[in-house]
């Protein structure tokens, strides 16, 4: 069973800030390329700073479950295949409704059903299943959009998408930017495609994923981020996860400091999400660890911080069991859908 301490990372944490259902969106700013002057980032450093996130803190034994508790409540519990069907989105529902087998929670100190998944992230086509899967849990649903993952629809299907998604009902919408604005340094135009983006979006958070691993380099990782934030984006995001390079500690070091200078600039708070390859609890603990470090207790809860992932919640179940039983068990034991 957890200790009173280490329950204490699973509360809502004492702050000024508002709890997150009642967050304002953010509005965004004027475009000003006066932002984005003098915008450099020193790799190696951003290499060593990164490096220490593993080594120089250390989470242990009951501590060590309760983040990993917290993280399962940040997760974006995805399938985003082209072999999905509509009942494997329906048992991923399930699972987000609940993650863990009662066992474990009851092992841990925690009620049965008392830990859910932050978001369940699909195609567009499976909304309307996942939201139905998904009524009354309290579970927004995140659709993937504007031609997902490359973004080189055309700009008016990309709006037309994301309006549909918001008919059907998603709560979030995960948006691609178009990397040739980032990679020729047009970033009028990334600003204003972000604006259409955000406007589309009405009502639903819009989360905007850079495609870090395409656009080359961390300058143009920190440049893409603040513009993306001055547009309205309540997220940035690393990945869709189907780059070849997708979230790394690097990238997300920089993200996070462009958060950090945002919020500084304009007093809006900007969640993060790292996308594709965070795939054990290991490595999940040194991106909470990152947030936790670069920009506060806040930023460990789901209204500031998403995991994409889909396979990473078993290897989370199976260390959790191996602290509660001292045993590991198969990933066959822990399936997601």
């Amino acid at each position: 069973m957890l200790d009173a301490a280490s329950k204490s990372v699973l509360a809502w944490p004492g702050s000024s800030r508002p709890h997150p259902d009642t967050l304002t969106r953010n509005p965004g700013v004027p475009f000003d390329l006066a932002w984005l002057d003098g915008l450099r980032v020193n790799q190696s450093a951003v290499a060593r700073r990164a490096s220490t996130l593993g080594t120089r803190r250390a989470v242990k034994k009951d501590a060590q479950a309760a983040w990993l508790l917290k993280a399962i409540t940040c997760i974006d519990l995805t399938t985003l295949n082209g072999d999905d069907t509509t009942a494997r989105v329906e048992r991923l529902c399930a699972k987000a409704r609940r993650p863990l087998r009662d066992d474990l929670l009851e092992a841990l100190g925690m009620a049965p059903g008392s830990i859910k998944t932050g978001a369940v992230c699909v195609y567009h086509r499976f909304v309307k299943a996942a939201v139905h899967a998904l009524d009354g849990s309290g579970i927004p649903v995140a659709a993937v959009s504007t031609g997902f993952p490359a973004g080189l629809i055309p700009h008016p299907l990309k709006l037309r998408e994301i309006e549909a998604s918001v008919a059907d009902g998603a709560a979030e919408i995960d948006i691609v930017v178009t990397r040739e604005h980032v990679l020729t340094g047009n970033w009028q135009a990334l600003y204003d495609e972000m604006r259409d983006f955000r406007a589309a979006c009405g009502e639903a958070h819009v989360k905007a994923i850079l495609a870090t691993g395409d656009i080359r380099t961390l300058s143009n990782v920190a440049k893409a981020s603040m513009v993306c934030m001055m547009a309205g984006a309540d997220f940035i995001k690393t990945s869709t996860g189907k780059e070849g390079v997708n979230a790394t500690l690097d990238v997300s070091l920089v993200m996070v400091r462009m958060i950090r200078e945002y919020l500084a600039r304009t007093g809006v708070a900007i969640g993060f999400k790292p996308a594709g390859g965070v795939s054990t609890a290991k490595s999940v603990l040194e991106y909470q660890i990152l947030m936790k470090e670069e920009l506060g207790r806040d930023w460990l809860e789901a209204d500031l911080f998403r995991i994409g992932a889909s396979s990473l919640l078993s290897d989370i179940e199976r260390q959790l069991e191996h602290h509660v039983s001292g045993r590991y068990s198969a990933f066959n034991r822990h399936p997601v859908a």
